[in-house]
């Protein structure tokens, strides 16, 4: 049950509803116990059978016996009423029965329904939040439709299946155990042979329940493996068709979306055969029952009247539906298992970038940022070794090498997406991880390469972070990037939607909102990741203006692609295989004609 400890742990949380659940439960069970015991006098006053008042209990009853109370209750009854009454009387009785069982049936569910649903929600804000906390490179080993099937399809899942099932294993014990005290005070031998059976039958369908956790955790991961195919399909569309391969992914998508339904036949086939053998188990396990006790009753083994064994079996009967749930409920948790594992992958998965709680404040940005001896590993694999260098406030410093060199990842510890596996990196002398996270970002704004944009308008993407801005605001930073102009154009103005990712627009217009946000910030630390190198010409100088806007009076780290656009940085950091080879300025580094002199001249060739 440890897998479960993660759902236990929602729970007690509303133990109140809890116990209003079990509560209602037993007053639900009690009055469907009162409405089977009511058919023995029906029985009885309809055949005319002597109630037997007064006469001692035979051997394997018991004197207590609900038979043996109701038999005192109604013969009061019929003695004061003719027996076309009592039998009125009597079915008035077993009526207000059902109906105050199901009432408490309703409460019952009532008071948990709305712990199930707050517990679904929880699991689902809990992963989401998660997420949120995870370090960058957690998402490198991850396929987003995956990360969304956990939390949509496996969620559901625990849902249907764990929540409801522990639901059962409430209700359905409670209710065998009264039922089996009932049956205990009525005829002790008849209940011990209904204890042997019980067992065997959950025994059989327990089995069959275990079998469906692997495939059912096969089922959840093709599930994501669609939407990932899905997702990366919308996303690449453009690609998709430019290269002729849509034959290629529908291919794809057919051969997951058949492996995913061979596997959902494969669970379909055992959970339909679980209900007819569950079904054939009860019915064997009645007939035995109704056979052995038959005969006992018959050559007065038992002395139970046959209205008295008929209202037994009644009970008996209630028995076999709650021990065949429970088998189900099994069942369903061993589906649910499987779920319950992929998510708690993703709530255990350890945040590598922890904050620190008692942090200090960077009120503001006074000094330098200051690399020591930095290194940093992914999965034992290098990527920066020993890198210092330091930039003074108000200075720029660009980052230069090959692909793969560094460049992104040296740029990715600065506002601690990752952080150093060894080394310091400082700022204002502190190391930045005894700084609170949120106060060392709002010193930074980052531009990327490729535009971020949400489906929202474009005021709304401009001021994301800074919900406080006016339009004004938001007006002002939009001139500075050099987008304003194109906004006006637009039909709703700064209220356009853009779509997905920002697919109504423009490259070069995506881009200009993305510094008109970092503007609207204002911060004293830039993080650029080259904004021009994909643009057409002349989107190319509106962005490039709107870049030296923002870089102006601010402290700014380059990652440069394009190396004429950074000639004039106050130092060029160039790496290569994570180290830095050379550094300086422009001037220096093309008269040392090393690897900075050579990628420049490749550049200019093309």
């Amino acid at each position: 049950m440890k897998k479960y400890s993660l759902i236990f742990k929602y729970l007690k949380d509303y133990k109140l509803a809890i116990t209003a659940y079990i509560l209602c439960t037993i007053g639900s069970i009690l009055f469907g116990i009162l409405s089977l015991g009511m058919f023995l006098p029906f029985l009885q006053v309809l055949f005319k059978v002597d109630m037997g008042v007064g006469v001692a209990p035979s051997a394997g009853t018991s004197k207590f016996s609900l038979f043996q109370i109701l038999k005192e209750k109604i013969t009061i009854l019929i003695s004061n009423h003719s027996e076309v009454e009592s039998l009125g009387i009597i079915c008035l009785l077993i009526v207000t029965s059902i109906v105050l069982k199901n009432v408490f049936l309703y409460l019952a569910s009532r008071a948990l329904m709305p712990a199930k649903n707050k517990v679904s929600t929880r699991f689902r804000i809990d992963i989401f939040n998660k997420v949120l906390s995870l370090p960058i490179g957690f998402f490198t080993e991850q396929r987003k439709g995956d990360l969304m099937s956990r939390m949509t399809n496996d969620v559901g899942q625990v849902e249907g299946s764990v929540l409801s099932a522990l639901e059962g294993w409430v209700k359905d014990p409670l209710q065998i155990i009264f039922y089996l005290a009932v049956l205990f005070s009525t005829s002790v031998q008849l209940t011990l042979i209904i204890l042997i059976f019980i067992p065997i039958m959950g025994f059989f369908i327990g089995r069959l329940g275990r079998s469906l956790k692997k495939p059912s955790g096969e089922v959840a991961q093709k599930s994501g493996e669609s939407i990932s195919i899905l997702d990366e399909t919308l996303g690449g569309l453009r690609v998709i068709k430019a290269f002729n391969v849509e034959q290629s992914i529908r291919q794809k998508f057919s051969d997951n979306s058949y492996k995913l339904l061979k596997l959902s036949n494969k669970i379909g086939y055992r959970q339909s055969f679980a209900s007819p053998m569950s079904e054939m188990l009860g019915v064997i396990m009645f007939t035995s029952i109704l056979y052995y006790g038959g005969s006992k009753v018959l050559g007065h083994e038992i002395t139970l009247q046959g209205a008295e064994f008929l209202t037994f079996m009644a009970l008996f009967w209630g028995i076999i539906d709650p021990a065949k749930s429970i088998s189900g409920a099994f069942s369903n948790l061993q589906r649910g298992s499987a779920a319950i594992e992929r998510i708690q992958q993703v709530l255990d998965a350890p945040v590598t970038v922890n904050e620190n709680i008692n942090g200090k404040k960077l009120e503001n940005f006074a000094e330098s940022i200051e690399f020591k001896n930095v290194s940093f590993y992914y999965d034992d694999i290098a990527i920066l070794k020993n890198v210092s260098f330091k930039v003074a406030k108000g200075k720029t410093v660009a980052l230069v090498g090959s692909s793969g060199a560094g460049k992104s990842t040296l740029a990715d510890l600065i506002p601690r997406f990752h952080d150093a596996t060894s080394g310091e990196i400082l700022v204002d002398g502190v190391n930045i991880k005894d700084y609170s996270l949120f106060s060392l970002r709002s010193q930074m704004s980052i531009v990327t390469q490729e535009p971020i944009l949400f489906n929202d308008t474009i005021a709304n993407n401009i001021a994301l972070g800074m919900q406080t801005a006016t339009r004004e605001e938001i007006i002002a930073a939009a001139k500075i990037a050099n987008a304003h102009n194109y906004i006006e154009k637009k039909e709703e103005g700064y209220e356009t939607n853009i779509g997905d990712r920002g697919t109504k627009l423009s490259g070069g217009e995506r881009q200009r909102l993305t510094i008109a946000r970092a503007v609207l910030k204002n911060p004293p630390i830039l993080i650029l990741d080259e904004a021009t190198s994909s643009l057409d010409t002349e989107s190319e100088r509106l962005v490039q203006d709107a870049i030296n806007n923002l870089m102006e009076n601010r402290t700014s780290v380059v990652i440069a692609h394009r190396l004429s656009t950074i000639s004039h940085a106050d130092e060029i950091i160039v790496l290569k295989k994570g180290e830095i080879v050379e550094r300086g300025t422009h001037a220096s580094l093309m008269t040392q004609a090393g690897f900075y002199k050579r990628l420049v001249d490749l550049q200019e060739v093309k």
